[in-house]
């Protein structure tokens, strides 16, 4: 259990995680029911066995729920002490608002890149304003701004990232030539294209964190590591006429 790992140090460690969302039959189905909400958090509070969770998003708006009705459920759950902190996850800038009119959040956890930027238009202005934190996923695109991947890499069926555009065909031929032409910055900086990537998103303004996922300790390694990296002027405008050159993309699968 992790709360027989963490021992004494407990209150030195923050543990997130996140209700409103589970598997059907193999598919995701959102249920964001005040009733869901409650449940779900005492399931967590069991399987984590401790007493409080520190940050606790809902993971998704469900289409189902009005998002004042999933908000009240979470505000209950604040007062009463078994969450510290109040996340959602996914969320428009209508819905953040709707939620935040009803309980004030935290935290936001929407996907962010150098290529998929458009959070950047209202929902990272917002936060500012609100004083919520932005903590980021998908920083490193599915793997694909890490540098690893090999032009002829065949994605196998059990990957979902082969459902992507963005790993399809031309354009993830194009996103390699994006990559290819960040690894003379990551040398100039003396790191990897990985951290590179890092670097340049805990550096973007309104940014908390970004959530890297791993698979392997080395690649945990390599991405924290680029908390300590810090770019100069020259290479974030490097880094932005790259972007400018290869273009963004609003939808999350048309890079």
């Amino acid at each position: 259990m992790i709360s027989r790992v963490l021992g004494s140090h407990r209150e030195e460690i923050v543990i997130a995680t996140k209700g409103g969302i589970h598997w059907n039959d193999q598919k995701i189905a959102r249920d964001a029911r005040r009733e869901t909400i409650l449940r779900q958090c005492d399931e967590s509070l069991s399987r984590l066995t401790t007493d409080y969770i520190d940050l606790y998003y809902q993971h998704g708006p469900d289409p189902n729920v009005p998002v004042a009705t999933s908000a009240e459920a979470f505000a209950t759950l604040r007062e009463v002490g078994k969450i510290r902190a109040v996340g959602v996850s996914n969320f428009d800038l209508q819905q953040l608002q709707e939620f935040h009119a009803v309980c004030p959040i935290d935290a936001i956890q929407p996907y962010y890149n150098m290529l998929q930027r458009e959070i950047e238009d209202e929902i990272l202005p917002w936060c500012r304003q609100h004083g919520v934190s932005a903590m980021v996923y998908w920083p490193l695109l599915k793997g694909l701004l890490a540098g690893k991947l090999q032009r002829d890499h065949l994605f196998p069926d059990k990957d979902g990232r082969k459902k992507y555009k963005m790993f399809q065909g031309q354009e993830f031929q194009k996103n390699l030539d994006f990559v290819d032409r960040l690894r003379p910055l990551a040398d100039q900086c003396e790191c990897g294209v990985a951290e590179l990537v890092i670097a340049w998103t805990v550096q973007r303004p309104g940014i908390t964190a970004a959530l890297c996922g791993a698979k392997r300790p080395e690649q945990i390694r390599q991405t924290a590591a680029a908390m300590n990296l810090v770019l100069g002027p020259e290479v974030l405008e490097r880094i932005e006429a790259e972007i400018a050159a290869r273009g963004q993309t609003a939808s999350r699968g048309a890079v």
